[in-house]
């Protein structure tokens, strides 16, 4: 899918981002909740930006343009933090994940648009808006979320015995999201929680605590 956002991203924030990352040669794109809250006209201050590149230089970068010292660098995960007038965004490279069986912390390698895509949790969360003026405003639609916004549907962008074994948190997630947005689980996406929910015991229970507040 590959249609036009460019009504919906007229904050200044995304204008200097595209500028910078066009400067740096490098493609950006806001990516995740906040343009799934934008198709369901859900108001949204928290925005991830991912770049296939350098992350946290392109942080700083438009940090000195915005002239705001309200960064935070996370080095060991690759991510920074930039505090804007009410928003907060955070920018991280493009990566690819894989887990051990032990843990939901995962090995993070370098990637594409496509390999950040695969490894979000579901398809309404996986969409993507591009930032670079050549394509600015179209989006990237690898999993049809678009569609599945519209008939309501919590589904997983690939295998949901992968997706809920590498992070059984995704399985609260799930219902989570079905509950604060009136969502229906796909069959076979809840299937996959019935067959995985033993793994949600390798998870915290402050993270665990923390699901069941938000449901």
């Amino acid at each position: 899918m590959d249609i036009s956002m460019k009504s919906y991203i007229d904050h200044p924030v995304f204008k200097v981002v595209g500028a910078v990352a066009d400067e740096m040669d490098v493609r950006a794109y806001v990516i995740g909740g906040y343009v799934r809250d934008l198709f369901l006209h859900r108001p949204s201050k928290d925005i991830d930006i991912v770049v296939i590149g350098d992350g946290i230089t392109l942080a700083e970068r438009v940090a000195a343009r915005l002239k705001s010292n309200k960064i935070s660098i996370f080095k060991t995960y690759g991510t920074a933090m930039l505090r804007y007038r009410d928003l907060e965004v955070e920018f991280v490279g493009a990566r690819k994940e894989s887990y051990t069986p032990e843990s939901r912390n995962p090995i993070v390698e370098t990637g594409n648009l496509s390999d950040d895509q695969n490894r979000r949790d579901f398809t309404i969360n996986a969409l993507a808006i591009r930032l670079n003026k050549e394509s600015w405003g179209e989006i990237l639609d690898p999993f049809g979320g678009a569609k599945h916004l519209e008939e309501q549907l919590i589904i997983t962008p690939t295998d949901p015995d992968i997706t809920f074994s590498d992070d059984p948190l995704r399985m609260m997630r799930a219902i989570r999201f079905a509950s604060q947005l009136g969502f229906h689980i796909d069959e076979e996406t809840f299937k996959g929680i019935e067959r995985n929910h033993e793994r949600i015991k390798i998870i915290t229970k402050e993270r665990i605590a923390e699901e069941i507040n938000k449901i």
